[in-house]
C-alpha cells in the first residue's frame, strides 16, 4: 500500500488534483514557457457557450421590444436600493461609468478590448482597480437582463444603460445600435501589459515617460488596471501639463482626436461624482478575490450604511458640477470660474479643490440635500484648462453649448460603438441615419452581373494563379474580428495607405489591379468582387492541376470604397508587419514569426486547423512574399497538394539551422539539401498540437479532404467582412 492509499484510507488526503486539471501550476506554458500557446484560437468555442447550437442572436435581437427595454432601463435609474444606494436617488452616473469603462478598454492598435462582447463581466476587467464597484451596476441591471433574456445581450444592455442615463439627464444623444453578442469567458487574446501588479509604475510600459508616444504598442492606458490615465497625475503626482500629454496619447490610441477627447472628458464629468469618502483600508477584496459567500460582489464596504455619501470606488471624492444630475455647462463654470489647488480626498487620493468657492455654490451631499460638499477636479480635468489646445477647444464649447452637446453626443456614440464595425451590424430604431467615416462605409456592390463571364475574362487575363491568389489574400487578410474592420469589401487595397504597404508588394499589386480593373468595369462588377473572384479562379486552376475538381464558393455584392470614405490615418494601424501565411515579416521582432502568425490567425477568426490548412496550401501555391522559397516543400509549385505536410513529417529528412533564422531540410542518407524554411514553417512539425493536425493532412487518404478544408477556410477569410450575408 503506497502513501496515497494510506492517505485516502485515513482521510488525510485530498482527492482533487491541485493545479492538474483546473489550475495553472502544471500548465504546459509553465513548464515550457517558449511553447506556442494556441488557446486564443479556441477561446470562444461551443464548449464555453451555453446557448443552443441553432441560436441566432441577430434574429433574436430583431424581435426585441426596443422601446420597452429603454423604458425599463430609465425606470431603474431612480429606483435606489439600500444595498447600493444611488447618488441623489439617481443611478445615472454609475451606469455611465459602467458603460464608459466597458467600452473604454478598446484600443485602435489591434482593435481589441471594448464593450462589444460584455468582457467587463469577466476577469481581469471585472477586478481592475479602475472598475471598482462596477459589479454593483451590473447587478442593478440584472432584472432587465432577466426579463428580456437571450435577445438582450449584456454587452448591449451595459452600453444602453449609459446612453439612457445621459438622456435622462438632459442630453440629446446621437443614437444607439443593438446587435452586440456576448462572450462567455474572458478574452485570452488581449495583451493588457507585462506588469505583474496593479497600478505598477508607468515607466514599465514607456520607453520614456516624458514622451507618451513611446508607450508600448498596442497598449493605451498608462497603468495596469486603468482604462485611461491616472486621475491623480502621472504616476500619482499632480502635474496637469504633463498629464495632458498622456491624455492626448491615450485617447488617440483609443481612436479619439483632440475635440472628441475634450468633449468626452468634460461631458463625462458634467454629471455624477467620484467616490472616496472613507478609508481605503476598510474596503474588501475585488470580485475575483472575494470569498464565495460574497457571490462575486467585490470591494465590500462595511461603513456604507445604506448611504450614497459613504460609497467608495476610485478614492477620489466629489462632484464636478453644482447640479450633477443635469447635463449642462456646470462643469465649465466650475473649471474655468475658479482657481484650483491640490488637496487630498478623505481616502488620501490626490485631487484639486476650488479656491474661495462659497458654500452655496457647492453641490449637495448625495444623501443629505441639506449639506453642501466640496467639488473636485482631477489632474485630467485640469489638463483641459492648462493645455493650450484643450483650453481652446473648451473655450469654443463654452461659447456654443450646442456645439459642445453635439460633439459630446457624437463622441459618446463613437466610444460605445467603435468596435461594432460597419452599420450592417447595428439593429434597432435608434440607429442614426448618418454614416460616419470611422464606420468604414462601403457602398453596396452590384450582384446582377454575369459571374461566369467575369471568371472567363479573369482566366484569360494572363495573370498567374499565384498573383491572383496573393492579391485576394492581401485584400482580405486585413480583417480584424476584434473590431470588425478591414477585409476585402471596399477594395481599399487599391487606395492609400494600403496600396503602398510593403506587405502588399506594391509593384505586383499595381500590375494585378491594372489588369483586373478594366475587366471589372467591362463586366459591371466591383473591383472588390473581381479581386476575390480572381483569387478563386487561381485556386480552381491549382485544384485542377492537382487532379481534383472543386468549385470555390463566391458571393457577389462587395462594393468599392472611395478615398473620401476612407480615413487613411485610421487604416494605417491595419498594416501587417508580418504575414506567416505568406512567410513574410517586415523585419526581425522580439516576438517570434509563429507568434505573429498566431495573432493574425486569431484576428481572422481562424481555428488551429484552419490556420494549418491555409499555411500548408499557401506554401505549395507559391504565394510567398517576394517569391521566397522558404516553406515551399514541393516540386509541384502551383498545385494545391498536401506536399507541405508530407515533407514536413518525412523522417527520412532532418532540419538544420543556418544561423540567420532560416533552416535547411537535408536528406538523412545523402545530406543533400532539399528545402529551406522559417520557424513559421517548422512550428507545424514542432508544436505537438499543430503536428497532430499536420499529420492528418499528411495521410495518404486525406488529399481531397485537404482541398475541401482549404477552400472552406479560404472562403471564410474572403467573407469575414460580408456582414450583409448574415441573416
Amino acid at each position: 500500500m503506497d502513501g496515497n492509499s494510506t492517505n485516502h484510507k485515513t482521510g488525510g488526503g485530498c482527492p482533487v488534483m491541485h493545479g492538474g486539471n483546473t489550475g495553472t501550476d502544471n500548465a504546459v506554458t509553465k513548464w515550457w514557457p517558449e511553447t506556442l500557446n494556441l488557446d486564443i484560437l479556441s477561446q470562444h468555442d461551443t464548449r464555453t457557450d451555453p446557448m443552443d447550437a441553432d441560436y441566432d442572436h441577430r434574429a433574436a435581437v430583431k424581435a426585441l421590444d426596443f422601446d420597452a427595454v429603454r423604458a425599463d432601463v430609465e425606470a431603474l435609474l431612480t429606483e435606489s436600493q439600500d444595498w447600493w444606494p444611488a447618488d441623489w436617488g439617481h443611478y445615472g452616473g454609475l451606469m455611465i461609468r459602467l458603460a464608459w469603462h466597458s467600452a473604454g478598454s478598446y484600443r485602435l492598435g489591434d482593435g481589441r478590448g471594448g464593450g462589444g462582447g460584455g468582457n467587463i463581466r469577466f476577469a481581469p476587467l471585472n477586478s481592475w482597480p479602475d472598475n471598482a464597484s462596477l459589479d454593483k451596476a451590473r447587478r442593478l441591471l440584472w432584472p432587465v437582463k432577466k426579463k428580456y433574456g437571450n435577445a438582450l445581450s449584456w454587452a448591449d444592455l451595459i452600453l444602453l444603460s449609459g446612453t439612457v442615463a445621459y438622456e435622462s439627464m438632459g442630453l440629446k444623444t446621437f443614437g444607439f445600435g443593438f446587435g452586440r453578442q456576448d462572450i462567455w469567458g474572458p478574452e485570452k487574446d488581449v495583451y493588457w501589459g507585462s506588469e505583474n501588479q496593479w497600478l505598477a509604475p508607468s515607466e514599465q510600459r514607456y520607453g520614456d515617460l516624458d514622451t507618451p508616444s513611446t508607450m508600448e504598442n498596442p497598449l493605451a492606458a498608462v497603468h495596469m488596471g486603468l482604462i485611461y490615465v491616472n486621475p491623480e497625475g502621472v504616476n500619482g503626482t499632480l502635474d496637469a501639463a504633463k498629464t495632458a500629454l498622456h491624455v492626448r496619447e491615450t485617447f488617440a490610441r483609443m481612436a479619439m482626436d483632440d475635440a472628441e477627447t475634450a468633449a468626452l472628458t468634460c461631458g463625462g464629468h458634467t454629471v455624477g461624482k467620484a467616490h472616496g469618502g472613507g478609508d481605503a483600508a476598510n474596503i474588501g477584496a475585488e470580485p475575483e478575490a472575494c470569498p464565495v459567500n460574497a457571490q462575486g460582489l467585490g470591494w465590500a464596504n462595511p461603513g456604507q450604511d445604506a448611504k450614497a455619501t459613504n460609497t467608495f470606488t476610485s478614492g477620489i471624492e466629489g462632484a464636478w458640477s453644482k447640479e450633477p444630475l443635469k447635463f449642462d455647462m456646470g462643469y465649465f463654470d466650475y473649471l474655468f470660474g475658479y482657481d484650483w489647488e491640490p488637496t487630498k480626498s478623505p481616502a488620501g487620493a490626490n485631487q484639486y479643490k476650488p479656491v474661495n468657492m462659497p458654500e452655496s455654490e457647492m453641490p449637495q451631499d448625495p444623501t443629505d440635500p441639506s449639506v453642501r460638499r466640496m467639488p473636485v477636479m482631477t489632474d485630467a480635468d485640469m489638463a483641459m484648462k492648462v493645455d493650450p489646445i484643450y483650453n481652446e477647444i473648451c473655450q469654443k464649447f463654452m461659447k456654443d453649448p450646442e456645439y459642445f452637446r453635439d460633439t459630446f453626443a457624437r463622441a459618446w456614440f463613437k466610444l460605445t460603438h467603435r468596435d461594432m464595425g460597419p452599420k450592417a451590424n447595428y439593429y434597432g430604431p435608434y440607429v442614426p441615419t448618418e454614416e460616419l467615416i470611422w464606420q468604414d462605409p462601403v457602398p453596396a456592390g452590384a450582384t446582377g452581373y454575369d459571374v461566369e463571364a467575369l471568371k472567363a475574362k479573369i482566366a484569360d487575363s494572363g495573370l498567374s494563379s499565384a498573383e491572383m491568389i496573393a492579391t485576394a489574400w492581401d485584400s482580405a487578410r486585413t480583417y480584424r474580428g476584434s473590431d470588425k474592420r478591414g477585409g476585402a469589401n471596399g477594395a481599399r487595397i487599391r487606395l492609400a495607405p494600403q496600396k503602398d504597404w510593403a506587405g502588399n508588394e506594391p509593384a505586383r499589386l499595381a500590375k494585378v489591379l491594372g489588369v483586373l480593373e478594366p475587366i471589372a468595369a467591362a463586366c459591371g462588377a466591383s473591383i472588390a468582387d473581381t479581386i476575390v473572384l480572381a483569387g478563386n479562379v487561381g485556386l480552381e486552376q491549382a485544384i485542377t492541376a492537382a487532379g481534383f475538381d472543386l468549385s470555390v464558393p463566391f458571393a457577389a455584392g462587395r462594393g468599392d470604397a472611395t478615398d473620401a470614405q476612407t480615413d487613411a490615418d485610421s487604416f494605417s494601424v491595419l498594416e501587417p508587419l508580418a504575414d506567416g501565411f505568406r512567410n513574410w515579416q517586415l523585419k526581425e521582432y522580439a516576438v517570434s514569426a509563429e507568434a505573429m502568425m498566431l495573432n493574425r490567425a486569431q484576428l481572422l477568426g481562424l481555428t488551429a486547423a484552419e490556420m494549418t490548412v491555409l499555411v500548408g496550401g499557401m506554401r505549395v501555391l507559391g504565394t510567398n512574399h517576394g517569391g521566397s522559397a522558404h516553406g515551399v516543400f514541393t516540386d509541384r509549385v502551383g498545385q494545391l497538394t498536401t506536399d507541405f505536410f508530407i515533407n514536413l513529417t518525412d523522417m527520412g529528412m532532418s532540419w538544420h539551422p543556418l544561423g540567420d533564422g532560416s533552416y535547411e531540410l537535408r536528406d538523412r542518407a545523402t545530406g543533400a539539401v532539399k528545402f529551406t524554411a522559417t520557424s513559421a514553417d517548422l512550428v507545424f512539425g514542432s508544436n505537438s498540437i499543430l503536428r497532430a493536425i499536420a499529420e492528418v493532412y499528411a495521410q495518404d487518404d486525406n488529399a481531397e479532404k485537404f482541398i475541401r478544408d482549404f477552400v472552406a477556410a479560404w472562403t471564410k477569410v474572403m467573407n469575414n467582412d460580408r456582414f450583409d450575408l448574415i441573416a
